[in-house]
């Protein structure tokens, strides 16, 4: 039976725009690879390599002293922490470990995993036995600071004390987290990150760092972060399956807050436009304070989300604060310092 006029004019008439579509297809495909493989090329690993769990991390190391993890938010990854300043600031006294969170940067995340907050933080808590840290304090910023969370109240003997940053710990009506999903989603998903996602958050990149900054302005060192490092198909993976988990995770998260038992530093900018401060960072504090946890809310005045680049001296004296609180780890006492610690726990 032969086909219709009309059947074969419709064929007609979508093939050219499917012919159009798959051209431009596969054109950014090559653009994305091409990109991901300059700046990788441009920004080669600048830390070591750790295997746990099956999973290869990547991390920065820095300085020595009592032990001091850092956890970077969404989009970026650990060198986020190096363009702050916090990196070499804060490896003048602590040993400072930057990771790069599971999908971001150079570490691997497998897909037979799913990596919520507390996924992340049994792995991370693993890295650190693996790198011989008893015990640290834990910077998270923004989604790195759930992660953060995550771990103070899973493995507190490990966690001494937490410095959380422009974090989101309360779920809250949030439109960006829909529409940053897609690409996480399988198969479909795969096809946008390898071609037209990574042009188009690429395009918008000027404009999201200024809202993350806002109202400040983009600051200089924060320029110096690659765009495409950050834009590529194995990290943008990662951003969206993170943003995916964020309300779920906060869900979470802010059932098991009564039960965190390490003393904690919350830090916020008042007009971040991204975590509203007054639902997130002040109201964690307020919990804390009712359930009479160690806690204390420190809010920066005319400062969006990237707390870190506009005030990093109060991030440091944050850390610096928990420290003196806590005192110096066991495995870093001298004799002296351990036999009066010894004495003064005896009331001698």
């Amino acid at each position: 039976m032969t086909r219709s006029f009309n059947s074969i004019t419709s064929d007609s008439r979508w093939r050219k725009p499917a012919i159009v579509a798959g051209l431009a297809l596969a054109a950014s495909y090559l653009v994305v690879r091409s990109k991901t493989a300059q700046a990788e090329q441009d920004n080669p690993p600048r830390g070591k390599f750790i295997e746990v769990d099956g999973v290869r991390l990547h991390y920065l190391e820095r300085g020595t002293g009592p032990a001091l993890v850092l956890l970077h938010g969404n989009a970026v990854y650990s060198t986020d922490f190096e363009h702050s300043g916090l990196v070499d600031k804060l490896g003048e006294r602590y040993r400072v470990i930057a990771f790069d969170r599971p999908g971001f940067g150079y570490s691997e995340r497998p897909r037979t995993t799913l990596w919520t907050p507390d996924a992340q933080a049994r792995l991370l808590h693993h890295a650190m036995q693996e790198l011989k840290i008893d015990s640290a304090i834990v910077v998270g910023h923004s989604w790195g600071s759930m992660v953060a969370l995550a771990m103070g109240l899973q493995v507190p003997d490990a966690v001494r004390g937490l410095v959380l940053l422009s974090g989101y710990y309360y779920p809250t009506l949030r439109l960006d987290a829909p529409l940053a999903t897609p690409p996480a989603i399988p198969i479909i998903g795969d096809l946008m990150r390898h071609t037209i996602t990574p042009l188009f958050a690429r395009l918008l990149w000027p404009l999201t760092s200024k809202h993350m900054f806002a109202p400040m302005r983009v600051s200089e060192r924060f320029r110096q972060m690659s765009p495409w490092m950050a834009l590529r198909p194995k990290q943008v993976r990662a951003s969206a399956a993170d943003a995916a988990l964020m309300i779920p995770a906060a869900m979470s998260l802010s059932k098991r807050v009564e039960g965190l038992q390490v003393p904690v530093q919350v830090i916020a900018g008042t007009q971040d436009k991204v975590i509203f401060p007054a639902k997130a960072s002040e109201r964690l504090h307020q919990e804390l304070q009712e359930r009479e946890a160690s806690s204390e809310l420190h809010l920066m005045p005319g400062v969006g989300h990237m707390v870190h680049y506009a005030h990093p001296e109060q991030v440091v004296a944050a850390v610096d604060a928990i420290a003196a609180q806590v005192g110096e780890p066991v495995a870093l006492r001298s004799p002296q310092a351990e036999a009066l610690a010894r004495a003064s726990e005896s009331g001698v």
